[in-house]
Order: structure tokens, then sequence, then C-alpha cells
């Protein structure tokens, strides 16, 4: 997740000069708790709210369920009878609790407590943007891109000499499920796959030309995460971790940046259907930042979700995920969670995060990534917790906490931004991507290996690295997290760090 845009991860962008603290907490995906009121639906009838419906695979689109949801008050928006989720629409307050009632109707719920279309825009974090003169500054080496100097990131993770190996192979795909691409930008252009790309944002794929890309007011976020995994080594700008892989868009936040449960479900379909490799997801799932089994509406959206990613990793596609900028031990026994539902309003409620899970991070099957700085150490805002982190990569800090060796002058993460600029953003919604890159690495080099077995190979070829301990990042004192566990598979790092050389070793 990056340190956002509002709600992703998901994405903290965080723009250069602000406190990181403050960066990170951009990102309004958060989680509430059953102890929070429930959605909107419990209000006015004219309400109109969206939610999904799960049902045995093969059966959403059967006339007992059709007619069930009709007589309820819904209307059916798509079904991906596949996984057995319905997107349905109602403005019936009753809607999700008569339904829960019907024969072959296994949860349901509402996937927003603020009424369709979603709230007004608030406002984005802004990223750094370099300035022409920045950009003609950059003082490259032979056969590097000329912003390429500016990246303290690739040789964290030895991608400068993986790239000497291989930059990975054009018949990989990585889908960026994220706020949306600018495939237009000079370092997406000539890796991007237009047949892989679409809008999920209503649940329903819209396959419109373009209608992957940001609007003019959106988050640049997803453009941000495209360019640090594929961005092309073709002497202009940037260079991607896997610059010889395809990417692709997949745009699944409203204009505000909600994502919402019926559009991340809708993304990882359409990438489990569209020959898709790797998938980078960096945000989490709106409305709540943890999504508690014990109520209703909330265990209807986690198993809506991890039907989707499952579905997506049979297809042959691995999930990656960024564990989110709150440093939040994700292993403890409570978290208090001051955000949820974040498209209304908000309490504090105290949550287990072994019960009550952030989606899609927490869900089997998916690659957990923690943020390291430019010293290699846990980013002061990444979450952790011993069996959640599954690897490390770097996400940029604060300059403040860490600060890179020249030539790099910030302590963020450079990425491609909408209309052909490049600039710095930070989160674990920039360490998810570096991750994801490797991944693509990996199958470039194994073209058959199944999801499984690029994770084996993802986890086997991390660079184990031992807890900071104690840890102290802003140097008054007090220890601010705690890290568990040995080197090879610990609470900061999980297995360790990403290693893109290894990722290219025949």
């Amino acid at each position: 997740m990056t340190a956002p845009h509002k709600r992703s991860r998901r994405v903290v962008a965080i723009p250069l000069g602000m406190a990181m603290a403050t960066a990170l907490a951009v990102l309004p995906n958060t989680t509430a708790s059953a102890s929070v009121a429930a959605p909107q639906e419990a209000a006015a009838d004219a309400t109109p709210l969206s939610y999904v419906v799960n049902v045995s695979p093969g059966h959403g689109t059967s006339s007992h369920v059709k007619k069930a949801i009709a007589k309820a008050g819904g209307t059916i928006v798509t079904s991906y009878d596949q996984i057995g989720v319905i997107v349905v629409h109602s403005s019936d307050a009753g809607f999700a609790a008569a339904i829960r009632k019907v024969r072959g109707v296994q949860s349901a719920g509402a996937t927003r407590t603020a009424p369709l279309p979603a709230l007004s825009t608030a406002d984005l974090d802004t990223p750094k943007v370099l300035t022409a003169r920045e950009v003609a500054a950059a003082d490259a080496e032979a056969g590097q891109d000329p912003l390429e100097p500016l990246q303290w990131d690739l040789p964290a993770i030895k991608a400068d000499k993986a790239h000497e190996k291989s930059l990975g192979s054009p018949d990989v795909t990585v889908a960026v499920i994220d706020t949306g691409v600018d495939d237009t930008h000079p370092d997406i252009a000539p890796n991007f796959d237009r047949e892989a790309s679409v809008n999920c944002v209503t649940g329903k794929p819209d396959t419109t030309d373009g209608a992957w890309r940001p609007g003019a007011d959106e988050s640049p976020h997803g453009t941000h995460v495209a360019g640090e995994i594929a961005a092309a080594k073709n002497g202009v700008g940037m260079t991607g971790v896997a610059p010889g892989v395809k990417v692709s868009g997949i745009k699944v936040s409203t204009p505000a940046g909600f994502f919402y449960t019926e559009a991340v479900v809708c993304g990882f379909v359409w990438a489990a259907e569209h020959g898709v490799d790797v998938t980078n997801n960096s945000y989490y799932t709106d409305p709540w930042y943890f999504n508690c089994k014990d109520d209703p509406d909330q265990k209807a959206l986690v198993e809506a979700v991890t039907r989707a990613s499952r579905y997506a990793e049979r297809k042959g596609a691995v999930n990656v995920a960024a564990a989110g900028n709150e440093n939040y031990d994700l292993a403890s026994d409570e978290i208090t969670d001051p955000s949820s539902p974040n498209d209304t309003t908000p309490s504090d409620r105290v949550v287990d995060p072994s019960e009550c899970l952030d989606i899609p991070t927490q869900l089997p099957g998916v690659v957990t990534v923690a943020s390291t700085g430019a010293k290699g150490i846990k980013s002061s805002f990444s979450n952790h917790g011993l069996g959640v982190i599954d690897i490390a990569a770097p996400g940029g800090d604060s300059t403040r906490y860490q600060t890179p060796a020249p030539p790099a002058t910030s302590g963020l993460i450079l990425g491609t931004l909408p209309g052909g600029n490049w600039g710095y953003m930070a989160g674990t919604s920039m360490a998810s991507p570096h991750v994801a890159g490797v991944a693509a690495l990996i199958k470039s080099t194994h073209p058959y290996a199944s999801p499984a077995l690029v994770k084996a190979l993802l986890y086997a070829g991390a660079d184990a690295t031992p807890c900071t301990d104690p840890y102290d990042i802003d140097g008054d004192g007090k220890v601010d997290a705690v890290c568990e566990g040995p080197k090879n598979r610990n609470g900061f790092y999980g297995w360790g760090m990403a290693d893109a050389l290894d990722a290219v070793a025949k």
C-alpha cells in the first residue's frame, strides 16, 4: 500500500517534505469492526447501496436465485458465476437480511456504507514531481536510463545486477489492480498490455479503450506502481524492476479513491481470465480497514474477495499485496482501528487481526509485503507481524529517518506519473510492486512455474534480514515497534529482502 492516495496502500503517497507520519495517513481505506454501526442499509429505504451475494459457483444465475434477488428488492449488476459472486444494487433497507435467508445463499453484505455513487472526492496526497531541471540534471552511467541513479531501490534488491542477465520476458504480464494506469507514458507504453487492461470500478468490466486510465483529478498511484514494476529500459526516464515484462492496468478505485469489493472481485476475475501472471495490490478494500467475520456484511466481503483472489491463483497468477502503512503489529491480539467505515463516519473500534482481516493482504495465498527504507530497515510506517509478513522490499521512508547514499537525493521511491512525468512516493504501496517485479522475473526465468513454485522461489531467494532490535526509528529513546522471530522468518522482514538477482539465476 502506498503512502497514499487516500485509500490505497494502497496508496500512501508521500509528498516530499511532508512528515512521513502525515503522508502515510492519507489513504482512507480503513477497516471497521463488528462493533461499528451497520451499513447505511439500516437507514432510509431510498438509499441505494451495492451488495455482494455469495452462492455456490455455477448457481449465481439460476432462476431461483435471480427471482429471490428481485423479490428482495435487488437488481443484478453482474454475476461471476465461476466463483459464485453476484453484484447487486438495492435501495431496500432490508435487502441483505432478506437475501441471506434464501436457500442457496451462503452470505451477503453491503460493500459500502455510503450511498451510490460514492462520496465526493477528497484531497489526494500529491507526489513530489521531478522538475524539468531535475530530469535534465540526472547523470547516468553507460547502460543506465537517465533517472536510474536516483533509484536507490534497484541496487537494494540487486535489480541493477539482475538486468545484466535478464530484463524479463514480454510473455509475462503483471496486472496493476489500482487507481488506473496512464499507458501513454513513454516509460510504460512500450510494455503495456491492452488486452489485459480494463475498468472494473462498477464491478462490471468496462473495456472501452482507455477506460483503465486515471482521470485528470484522480490519484496517480496506479501509474506510479506500474512504472516501478515495468518502466522500460529505453533511454528515457527511469527503469522498472522488470523492464522487459508487460504491465496492464485494472482500474478498481472510484474517482474519490475508494476500492470497493465489487470492483476488487471484478479485477481479480479479469486478471484470472486474461493470462495475467502476477497481480499487484497496493490497497485495502474499502470501507473497512479490517473486515470482521462475525459481522454478516463484512463476512460476505471477505468471502467474495477470497474467492476472487483464489480463482486468480488457480488460473496461474501470483497475488502480491502491500501490508499497510499504520505501523500496526498484525500479529498482535488487538488493534484499535480509528478509520472505519471510511466512506461515512468512522469511529474507534478494537479488533482482533486474526479474526478481522485486512483484505486482500491477509487472505490465504497472498504474498504480504512490508516496506524498508534507504538504510535497509523497516520503514517507520510499515505494518509488521510474525507469521503475517512474507517478504520485504523498498517502499521508502522520510529522509529524516533513512537517507540514501548519493547520487540518490530522496528517501522516497521514484516512479512514473500521468502526463509523462516522474516523481516520488512512499509506502508499502511502493514496496509491493518491487516484489511483484521480482516475481515477474522469476516467472520469466521459469515460464512453466506454478504460482506456488514462484512463491517458493521468491521466498527461498530472499536475503535473510535479522530483526532490527531495538527499533527506535526516530531516535527519541523509545521503541517504535517490536520485531519477533529469526533472521530468516520474522515480523519485520518475513523471509527477508526480495532479491532480483537470484530471480534470474538459472
